[in-house]
This record gives structure tokens, C-alpha cells and sequence, in this order.
């Protein structure tokens, strides 16, 4: 069974919101079973003010993203990518979680949750109170050295920064969703990048750029809370990218309920029981409602 719903759920109004309401109250049981399994992706930090990475046509939005290649392989891209970072994370780092997190945490807080994938690095699902995130892509709050493999907090290197480049500034025009700012070229070239202060070793934020594989262990913990599922959730993921789609093959092969709520269509909506078109804050707000009062 499957269903397009548009729109905002609850409404029964005429035909088409009589099916959009059934098929919620199915959403609704489904969840009230338990052992849900959540996988996040961009959309649903959007009304936290970050932008995701296709919008709601499915088309990728005109960003230039940072590969693992040209990182490492650079002084002039770590250069660039640095002086972006270092004021696009201050944005990142302002951010608040929305209605969609804390209905999240609130599914959690209930005990339906099996678990809480993320595609997002923004931290937000934490934020909120959520527990036990598995951060597929990492975190932006989080700087790895590439030589001794030292984690360190993001807000060190961010003082580090500022330390070095006192006098440094630059005209934000945009924030892209990795958390980039875009800066004209001539503020690049003036930024002073700084290395491991243990090692003197390249820094990299603990994130899975493009060209990266996530680390097996993840992907087999993911697997794992996918394979004891009753159902699995996706809020605010196009699917687009195998590195999210594969756990919803691997879902759909063990005939395990896949429910996908985004705006515009999505890669694994053949594979779905349900699909809602439909803002994430609303949507889940008004699923919580449709559940037991909070203990």
C-alpha cells in the first residue's frame, strides 16, 4: 500500500483530505508500535534556517561542495574551505532546533524510538535532547587531524582562528548547506589556516565530505537498528545520495514498514507504505498529538 499525501495532515475535508487522514491515523498506529527507527536527512533543519541540499524540486541547488580529494590534496582548497567554514559555522552553531527535532526527541522521550539515524551534521537532533545519535556524516562541531587522528572540540579551532587572523573579515553573501559561507575570492587569499597543535598535522572537520566513505562500523550499526526495526521513519531526505537510500533497501528487502515524510518526492517512495508531502515541523507536531500524552 502506498499514498501521496499533500499538504498538512488532519483535515478531513473532501475526498482527498478524508485518505490524507486515514492513511496519518495508519502513521500514527504504526508508530504507537514502537521500535521506530528515524533517518534524517537536510529537510528537516530547514525551518531551522539551514538550507538542504535540493529543496523541494529535487534539483541540487548551485553549490560548489568540498571533496576528500581536492582537501587533502590542496593548501589553496584547505585555505578556501577554512576561511568559508569558519563564518558559515558561526551560523551553524546559532542555529535552534525546530518543531520537527523536538517532536523527534518527544517520539524518543515516549520510548517508540528504536533508534535515530542522522544524515545531518549540524547537531541539532542533540540539541533538542535526542539520545544516542548515530551522526552518519559526523559532526561540524567536531575537527579531526588527518595526521594523529586527534578529536577536538570546533570552538577550539574557532578561537584558534580568530587568534590568527585578528584583523580578518569578509562580506557574507550566502550560507551553503555544508555550513560554506560564500566569500569573494580576494578575503580567501588573505585567511591564515592553522594545523594540529599537537602534531602540526591538516585539520579537517569530522565530517564525511563527497569522495569519503563513512566508516563501516557506522554503516554496520546503522544496519543493525535498520535490521530490529518495526518501522523506519524518514524525515527530510530526498534519498538522492546511496549513503541514506541503502538503509531503506535494506529496510524495504526485510518487508519492514517504510513511512517518508519531505517535501517534494523522493528516491525511495516506491519502496514507501506512505508518503506525506508535507512540511516536517507541522507533520510531526501533529503526529505527537495523535499520541499517548508524554509520561
Amino acid at each position: 500500500m502506498s499514498g501521496t499525501l499533500l499538504g498538512s495532515p488532519g483535515t478531513c475535508s473532501g475526498e482527498t483530505d478524508a485518505v490524507t487522514d486515514t492513511h496519518f491515523r495508519l502513521l500514527a498506529d504504526l508508530v504507537a508500535d514502537g521500535d521506530v527507527v528515524v533517518l534524517s536527512g537536510a529537510g528537516l533543519s530547514t525551518e531551522s534556517g539551514i538550507p538542504d541540499y535540493r529543496g523541494e524540486s529535487g534539483r541540487r541547488r548551485r553549490t560548489d561542495p568540498m571533496t576528500y580529494q581536492t582537501f587533502v590534496g590542496s593548501a589553496a582548497a584547505r585555505r578556501r574551505y577554512w576561511a568559508r567554514s569558519h563564518l558559515g559555522w558561526r551560523h551553524i552553531a546559532r542555529a535552534a532546533p525546530n518543531a520537527g527535532h523536538r517532536a523527534v526527541t518527544g517520539l524518543q522521550r515516549r520510548g517508540l524510538l528504536a533508534g535515530v539515524i542522522t544524515q545531518n551534521v549540524d547537531g541539532l537532533h542533540q540539541s533538542s535532547g535526542a539520545r544516542d545519535v548515530i551522526e552518519l556524516h559526523g559532526s561540524l562541531d567536531r575537527v579531526r587531524c588527518l595526521g594523529c587522528g586527534a578529536r577536538t572540540p570546533r570552538q577550539a579551532l574557532d578561537d584558534r582562528l580568530r587568534a590568527a587572523n585578528p584583523d580578518w573579515h569578509a562580506e557574507v553573501g550566502a550560507i551553503n548547506p555544508d555550513g560554506d559561507a560564500v566569500l569573494a575570492d580576494d578575503r580567501i587569499d588573505t585567511f591564515q589556516v592553522v594545523d594540529c597543535p599537537g602534531c602540526g598535522g591538516v585539520l579537517k572537520p569530522d565530517v564525511i565530505f563527497f569522495g569519503e566513505n563513512v566508516p563501516r562500523t557506522r554503516v554496520d550499526d546503522c544496519y543493525q537498528l535498520v535490521e530490529r526495526a518495526g518501522m523506519v521513519l524518514v524525515l527530510g531526505s530526498s534519498l538522492t545520495v546511496m549513503s541514506g537510500y541503502r538503509f531503506v533497501r535494506h529496510a524495504a528487502g526485510r518487508d519492514i514498514p517504510i513511512v517518508i515524510i519531505n517535501r517534494g518526492s523522493t528516491r525511495g517512495d516506491t519502496d514507501a507504505l506512505l508518503t506525506f508531502d508535507a512540511p516536517l515541523g507541522a507533520t510531526l507536531t501533529a503526529l505527537l498529538a495523535r499520541l499517548d500524552p508524554e509520561p
